[in-house]
């Protein structure tokens, strides 16, 4: 059992700002302890933020082809990765080993594969009449991911904004956050540049509504419950946030 104590923020594993909280990590299967990880605060959101912000600045900037080049990278190391995050969202979501390895892993994977394949022919300009529209990222992202599916649902929220030019700050579910640390390994490694991708761990309530109500927060990125996803709306209402969400009992 590893204890991580410690959030992603600017390209290093740093201390939470504020006293230390210790939330654990169970085996749905057999319900034994099988991680211990941080819990973030509002500080730990600003900080990351902070560092979002100011990368943004440089990677907004970057060409296409820099940004398929990382992209590329990512995907070389997940694949590298790709046993420990089978058996990673195995242990901590209760998912068969086969089910992990063929389809939950696979699918996170996938959604760096088609943001390659759309980034490559994308038409960031067209004129209409005499208007020209040109597409452009929208800023810092803050991201918020449901338990189910993790790597899946991380992957498609990061690949996207990385190919758009966006930075980000993700939260990942509580319940599955091994999945998220592992994920960030994965970026640090493939050398996303510091401050483009964020991690802080931490509950709804807490880092999510710190997330939903930053004034530096371009727009929201949610998947979850019908009733989170309302909080996130409100919380983000206030500064005009831009705010796409995924709510499952919505149907």
């Amino acid at each position: 059992m590893k204890t991580y104590e410690q959030f992603y923020i600017n390209g290093e594993w740093v201390d939470p700002v504020e006293e230390l909280n210790i939330c654990e990590v169970l085996n749905p299967a057999n319900e034994e302890v099988i991680g211990k990880v941080a819990m973030g605060s509002a500080a730990d959101v600003d900080r990351a933020v902070i560092a979002a912000r100011d990368a943004f600045d440089t990677y907004s900037q970057t060409s296409v082809e820099e940004r398929l080049a990382l992209l590329g990278k990512i995907v070389e190391v997940y694949q590298s990765k790709y046993d420990e995050i089978a058996e990673t969202i195995s242990s901590e979501m209760g998912a068969p080993l086969t089910l992990s390895k063929a389809a939950q892993a696979a699918t996170g994977l996938g959604h760096f594969a088609q943001a390659i394949e759309i980034l490559e022919n994308f038409e960031w300009e067209e004129t209409k009449g005499r208007t020209l529209i040109r597409k452009e990222p929208i800023g810092v992202v803050g991201m918020i991911t449901p338990w189910n599916w993790p790597m899946n649902q991380m992957c498609t929220k990061v690949a996207s904004a990385l190919a758009a030019g966006c930075t980000m700050v993700l939260k990942p579910s509580e319940i599955t956050p091994l999945c998220g640390i592992i994920f960030a390994e994965i970026l640090h490694d493939a050398k996303v540049p510091a401050g483009v991708f964020n991690l802080v761990n931490g509950m709804g309530p807490i880092v999510g509504a710190a997330l939903s109500e930053h004034e530096d927060i371009d727009m929201m990125h949610f998947t979850g419950s019908t009733r989170s996803g309302i909080a996130v709306a409100i919380a983000s209402a206030p500064s005009v946030k831009r705010v796409a969400q995924e709510l499952g009992g919505k149907s």
